[in-house]
C-alpha cells in the first residue's frame, strides 16, 4: 500500500471515529445539538477558521476522490513486488513471480510421485528469492528423497533458466494421496 492510501486510511478512521463519538454524545444527549451548532456557526462565521475549514475539506475531498476511483497498484519492476528485474548491457529483463511459480509447479508435477501443487515465490528484504511449495504425495512416496529431489531440481532449473540464485525451497506435504482399492471381481 502507498503511503497516501495509508494517509488517507488513516484519516478517514480518524474522521469515522470523531463523527461516531459526536454522534454517541448528542444520541446520549450529554451535549445538546445547539451547543453543537452554536460551535459550527462560530467556526464559520471566522474568516481564519472557515478558510481553514475550506482548505482542510477540499483536501479530504481530493483525497477521498483518488482513493475511491484510483488504484494504486502499480507494479513495480525493481524485484520488489511482482517480478525480479535482471540487467545487463544490452538492456533489462523481468521475469514475474507467477512465471517462476508456473515453471515450479511444472518441475513438481515432472515428478511421478507428487501431485497438485501449489508455490509461493517470496522475494526478502535482501532480494533473496525463496520458494515455498505445497502439495500432494502419492502413498508410496519416500518423502525425504523426493523432498531432497525437488529442492535440487528446483534451485538448478530456476538457475539454469533465469541465472537466479535461489536462497530457499521450502516443501511442505499436505497429505498423503492412498491409492485407490481395486476390487476383484468374480464371475
Amino acid at each position: 500500500m502507498k503511503l497516501i492510501d495509508k494517509i488517507g486510511l488513516k484519516i478517514f478512521s480518524i474522521l469515522a471515529l470523531i463523527l461516531s463519538v459526536i454522534m454517541c454524545i448528542l444520541i446520549f444527549k450529554w451535549v445538546s445539538l445547539d451547543t453543537i451548532n452554536s460551535i459550527i456557526h462560530s467556526a464559520l462565521n471566522n474568516e481564519v477558521a472557515s478558510n481553514i475549514i475550506l482548505a482542510v475539506s477540499i483536501i479530504f475531498i481530493l483525497l477521498a476522490i483518488k482513493c475511491i476511483f484510483f488504484n494504486s497498484k502499480v507494479r513495480e519492476i525493481n524485484g520488489v513486488k511482482d517480478g525480479i528485474l535482471l540487467k545487463n548491457d544490452d538492456g533489462q529483463l523481468v521475469i514475474s513471480k507467477t512465471t517462476l511459480e508456473e515453471l515450479v509447479n511444472n518441475i513438481v508435477e515432472g515428478f511421478e510421485s507428487a501431485e497438485n501443487p501449489v508455490t509461493r515465490i517470496v522475494l526478502d528484504k535482501e532480494h533473496n528469492l525463496i520458494i515455498n511449495v505445497m502439495f500432494n504425495v502419492k502413498e508410496s512416496a519416500v518423502i525425504k528423497e523426493l523432498s531432497s529431489n525437488l529442492q535440487t531440481k528446483i534451485k538448478n532449473t530456476i538457475k539454469k533458466s533465469s541465472d537466479l540464485e535461489v536462497k530457499e525451497v521450502n516443501i511442505t506435504v499436505r497429505e498423503l494421496q492412498k491409492k485407490p482399492e481395486q476390487t476383484v471381481t468374480t464371475i
